[in-house]
């Protein structure tokens, strides 16, 4: 009698363990496709092709022994069909090999099973073991206060321990772990997800496998993917409800009575996916259909909680069968690419509830993630919630509104547009303020106890500096006077190109920003006003340029980067850029050059300082 083994039987140790029984005395017909499977996965650093390879040693010794035949037959996969195992090639090379030889396909693989009975094959199926596995070997390191463990080749055992926003990287071992020790652990973890119903394998990449078992979310890391083997296990510590946090009946009410785009922002480990969780389970109590996007699946969910992670390796394929689903809120455990921020606007904008978990060290910092990434109008539809966790607590929540109004600080009423108001939703007070500002998008902060300019004023001086610069050829400074005044010092040559004829010029930029602007000289700029050092005051670093037949060069080694400003004999001459090479070259024959070259053949001493 000949048989034929598959991949999934030779891992299994199944072909050796019954030789002295019903597979004493046959010939074992390996296919060489069973041997190029298992080498690309030693070879990768999967343990699978390890076990193979071990049984494939212990099926030799048997034919050794007379207990029964081993012969290799088949050709060797080439790479892509190596590369396209999951889609059924290596299989079908198993099976040309059986039916070659009219033998035996022996497998555990239910699929392999059933395609191979279709085409009429012999076909012997051996139940997968399922195996009850009481406890992983790593779960020796953990204790209540444990978070994570991290076990690397040639470093002592090391875990994040301590309560949430205190936890401490620590070592909680004395001796430097080997590779044998970490495979063996690797391989113990692998075992368990294989044979029991209590895991799934989330990645199985060359140099990364990520695997959920219980509680567990464990990453394997090979070479080269990283530069040893690494185990990387966490786990959550603590379980709420929403009863545990503040706001806890806000909340409530706010997402009972309509569906709610959220934001759940804060630092990593600050207990964000805890939040998340708490959150479930109240809309599950509350009659809710949950359904959570997570790329791995590690959110620990009751099982009305259906865990959704990448379609067809992409989230937005995921969104789309979700959406024929319709659950009443989705949970989209970490939103962090712009593909995942458009995923959750498009579903939140078709009217499924959206609670997004996102990395931000501020409650702001999360909503300004979708700038950009989601059209400024839509924001308030998209988010008009955000929570901001830390070390475990509700620290801030935010309501997020628009409204058409003249911004805060500005007062013409020709400037109203649509703004985003972001409001504490403790306090009703707004804290912040997004709207575009001269073709730009700016967020404003209301409270203006931070510094001695407001929001208003930084956004205002910044965008009159750009505007009066475009038109200016030297030196320009800007005072904000009050709520919609400013007052810009420039060079006495650029007062008319600045001002325009009969003030055409400041008007229409006037009009652009909303503010009145006075435009005055350096020289009238009195000694004790803000700002009154001049701004061609010596002092500055003394360079001797280089004049050559194409360029004048300043050397300016060590401020490699540094924006400045030329002066001759402190006037000033034009702002500049260091190159990386350590220096400014001018062109010759431009008008800067021109006046650089005038100033070095009068004999004026030519210095720079930081602009």
């Amino acid at each position: 009698m000949e048989i034929v083994p598959d991949t999934s039987v030779i891992i299994d140790g199944r072909v050796s363990e019954r030789a002295g029984d019903e597979f004493a005395g046959v010939t074992v017909l390996i296919p060489e496709a069973v041997v190029g499977e298992l080498e690309a996965q030693a070879n990768d650093g999967r343990e699978t092709g390890w076990e193979g390879l071990e049984e494939l040693q212990r099926l030799v010794e048997l034919d050794e022994g007379g207990t029964l035949t081993v012969e290799y037959v088949g050709r060797r996969p080439d790479a892509l069909e190596k590369r396209e195992a999951g889609e059924g090639e290596i299989d079908a090379l198993i099976r040309d090999v059986a039916a070659e030889r009219d033998a035996t396909l022996v497998t555990s693989d239910e699929v392999q099973a059933e395609v191979a009975r279709s085409k009429g094959f012999a076909v012997t199926f051996i139940e997968p073991e399922v195996r009850d596995v009481t406890e992983l070997a790593i779960e020796e390191y953990f204790d209540e206060q444990t978070m994570s463990v991290h076990l690397k080749v040639g470093v002592r055992p090391m875990a994040k321990r301590g309560a949430i926003g205190e936890m401490a990287y620590q070592e909680i071992g004395e001796d430097v772990l080997t590779e044998a020790d970490v495979r063996e652990y690797a391989a113990d973890i692998e075992e368990a997800v294989r044979h029991s119903a209590e895991g799934f394998v989330e990645l199985d990449e060359p140099g990364m496998t990520i695997v959920q078992f219980r509680t567990y979310r464990i990453a394997i890391a090979r070479p080269p993917f990283s530069d040893g083997v690494e185990i990387t296990a966490v786990r959550p510590i603590v379980k709420t409800d929403l009863d545990d946090y503040e706001h806890a009946d806000e909340l409530r009410d706010r997402l009972r009575e309509q569906h709610r785009g959220v934001l759940i922002a804060g630092s990593p480990g600050a207990g964000k996916s805890t939040f998340a969780q708490a959150v479930a389970e109240f809309l599950v109590d509350a009659g809710q259909a949950v359904k959570t996007m997570e790329k791995p699946r590690d959110l620990q969910v009751g099982p009305e909680v259906t865990q959704y992670t990448e379609l067809g390796g992409e989230m937005a394929k995921t969104a789309d069968s979700l959406l024929m689903v319709r659950p009443d809120y989705t949970i989209y455990d970490e939103v962090r690419k712009t593909d995942d921020f458009e995923v959750f606007a498009d579903m939140r904008l078709a009217g499924v509830g959206m609670i997004g978990v996102v990395h931000a060290t501020r409650a702001i910092d999360a909503l300004q993630r979708l700038i950009g990434r989601v059209e400024l109008g839509l924001i308030p539809q998209v988010v008009d919630t955000v929570v901001y966790i830390e070390a475990g607590e509700v620290t801030k929540v935010y309501d997020v509104t628009t409204e058409v109004k003249v911004p805060e600080g500005l007062m013409e009423d020709d400037l109203a547009r649509p703004v985003i108001l972001i409001r504490d939703f403790e306090t009703g007070k707004a804290e912040y303020e997004i709207y575009t500002f001269n073709r730009q998008v700016v967020t404003v902060p209301l409270d203006e106890s931070d510094g001695d300019d407001s929001g208003v004023d930084r956004i205002a001086k910044k965008e009159i500096e750009r505007e009066i610069r475009s038109v200016a050829h030297g030196h320009v400074e800007v005072d904000i006077r009050g709520s919609n005044t400013a007052v810009v010092w420039v060079e006495e040559g650029d007062i008319s190109s600045v001002i325009g004829t009969g003030g055409g010029q400041i008007s229409d930029i006037e009009d652009r920003l909303g503010i009145s602007i006075d435009v005055r000289t350096f020289a009238e700029r009195p000694d004790d006003g803000p700002g009154s050092e001049s701004p061609t005051a010596t002092g500055g670093k003394t360079v001797t340029p280089e004049v050559t037949s194409q360029h004048v060069i300043l050397p300016l080694g060590g401020h490699e980067g540094d924006t400045v400003e030329v002066q001759a004999n402190g006037e000033y001459l034009f702002t500049a850029t260091v190159s990386r090479g350590g220096e400014i070259q001018v062109s010759r024959g431009s008008a800067i050059a021109e006046e650089l070259e005038k100033a070095i053949d009068r004999g004026k001493e030519i210095t720079v300082v930081p602009s």
